[in-house]
């Protein structure tokens, strides 16, 4: 969906530029020197109106020209500035929640063609902590976000009994560099509660909902919470303490034993926040760097609600930076 509204903007905003080209240079000087012809024809005698109606722009070039300025400037600050994009999940909770609407850095891993991704200028490479926003692999037409865990070469183990990460750079030659900080926190409660269908070991989510703590809520479980380091960056996970990661579901990497992974070159390994609630690298594998779309920055605007559902309130404190 993503790349076909690039596709109609760009088509739309050179068509329109075709047009306020040919008008400026082409058909306006014409109807300036009928208009002139015109009024030496009369002896300097009409005013601007008559003026006008001899020689009128006609309705459909006016719109295209007016348009085109318009049309040019979206599509150059959303393709090479800044996007706009919908948290539609709560895969990326608590840093980001379902309604959140965010600001995506385009430029932050390079300057890229809007309709085909090609890097044209590279200015960046994602780095670890970054919560950034890729083309999903299985399906390009889907906008996935998720945060940077893997660089390239990196060797990543999870661990789905202490859900804890261990991460060694520099694996890509086969002999991996000393392992990078990861620290955590203790477990305590949060103030999200994940609300679900059944309790007959097959749950399915329904719904995140922050209820103060000493509160509960039928058929909800109150998610745990920690803060993770990687390296030099500090962010807030979420854990579902009652239930054990899904390890025979993770995507087996040949000649890595399960729960292991070492990132190819040029390809980056995505989590979500929400651990337990998050369809991401450990589950389908890797990200090349072509996929990229941008780094997630900001969040312009908040609404609460569920997925899939209609709006019913607006967190204006959410508003500010993202980390």
């Amino acid at each position: 969906m993503a790349n076909m509204f690039a596709l109609i903007l760009v088509i739309a905003t050179l068509v329109t530029g075709i047009i306020w080209c040919i008008d400026r240079f082409k058909w306006a000087p014409a109807r300036r020197a009928k208009q002139a012809a015109a009024q030496a024809q009369a002896g300097n005698a009409l005013d601007g109106k008559t003026l006008a109606k001899v020689s009128a722009q006609p309705g459909w070039v006016e719109t295209a020209a007016s348009v085109f300025p318009v049309l040019a400037v979206v599509l150059i600050v959303r393709s090479f500035i800044f996007e706009p994009f919908q948290i539609p999940s709560g895969s990326m909770m608590p840093t980001l929640l379902i309604g959140d609407f965010i600001l995506v850095e385009k430029f932050a891993y390079g300057i890229k063609d809007p309709i085909t991704q090609t890097t044209l200028i590279p200015t960046g490479h994602p780095q670890r902590g970054d919560v950034a926003v890729f083309k999903y692999p299985k399906d390009p037409s889907v906008d996935y976000i998720k945060r940077v865990i893997g660089l390239p070469g990196d060797k990543v183990v999870f661990d789905p009994y202490s859900k804890t990460l261990t991460i060694n750079p520099g694996c890509g030659s086969g002999k991996c560099d000393t392992a990078l900080p990861v620290t955590y926190t203790g477990v305590e409660p949060s103030d999200f509660i994940q609300t679900f269908s059944g309790f007959d070991g097959n749950e399915t989510g329904n719904g995140f909902f922050q209820v103060p703590q000493g509160e509960t809520m039928r058929g909800g479980l109150r998610l745990g919470t920690r803060k993770e380091t990687l390296g030099n960056v500090t962010h807030d996970i979420l854990l579902v303490n009652e239930a054990q990661s899904q390890a025979s579901m993770y995507y087996q990497q040949p000649g890595q034993p399960q729960s292991t992974w070492i990132v190819p070159q040029g390809q980056y390994f995505m989590m979500g926040d929400n651990r337990d609630n998050s369809a991401d690298s450990r589950y389908w594998g890797f990200v090349p760097e072509k996929n990229l779309v941008g780094k997630a920055v900001a969040i312009w605007m908040s609404f609460e609600k569920q997925e899939g559902q209609w709006p019913t309130g607006v967190r204006l404190s959410r508003i500010g930076g993202i980390h």
